[in-house]
């Protein structure tokens, strides 16, 4: 069964093995697959999202809209979709992937170690959040010119992957979005 488990990867970013999603966040993390998702909507706001306090790293601090692990065998933009209804209860749309190389390691106020291949993507929101209170204790839509000022001047606030990838998006990351009609 394959349901919770969590795709390692090796130093050239190969899959070399397989572990249970809670064994690898903790003090000694293997590197290991993830994603992060920025849903944007079609007034030009993201759906920012707090963490839980029940999550094992970074309990409550501000991130993207969600994050999560694809399962050995499945594709990214599957687990995203799978991923999205589970933590915010709707569904998504014009899933692309705007960073695809990225990577990060960062370790929390007790000790946690995130250690991730973790492309990231925007998508666009279909339905209204129904955030699940086990993933995420509060959500906000702002713009994302707000948003990205608030992650350069206040860093603190927000998850360290979130942080750097405002750093490799640059100033207007979403400024190409086509929105459908």
């Amino acid at each position: 069964m394959t349901d919770d488990l969590v795709v390692l990867l090796d130093a050239h970013r190969q899959p070399c093995g397989t572990a249970p999603r809670l064994s690898v966040h903790g003090t000694e993390t293997p590197r290991h697959l993830a994603f992060s998702c920025h849903l944007v909507d079609s007034a030009g706001r993201m759906l920012m999202t707090r963490r839980a306090l029940a999550k094992t790293a970074w309990p409550g601090v501000w991130t993207n809209s969600f994050c999560g692990h694809p399962r050995p065998g499945e594709h990214v933009d599957d687990a995203i979709r799978r991923y999205a209804p589970h933590e915010l209860g709707l569904d998504i749309g014009d899933l692309t992937c705007i960073l695809p190389d990225f990577e990060y390691r960062a370790v929390d106020a007790g000790g946690v170690v995130e250690n991730e291949v973790c492309p990231v993507y925007w998508a666009r929101p279909v339905g209204v959040p129904a955030p699940n209170p086990t993933e995420v204790m509060d959500l906000v839509w702002a713009p994302i010119d707000d948003v990205w000022s608030a992650a350069n001047r206040t860093p603190w606030v927000f998850s360290p992957w979130f942080v750097d990838q405002v750093h490799a998006l640059g100033k207007r990351p979403f400024d190409t979005i086509r929105w459908a009609s």
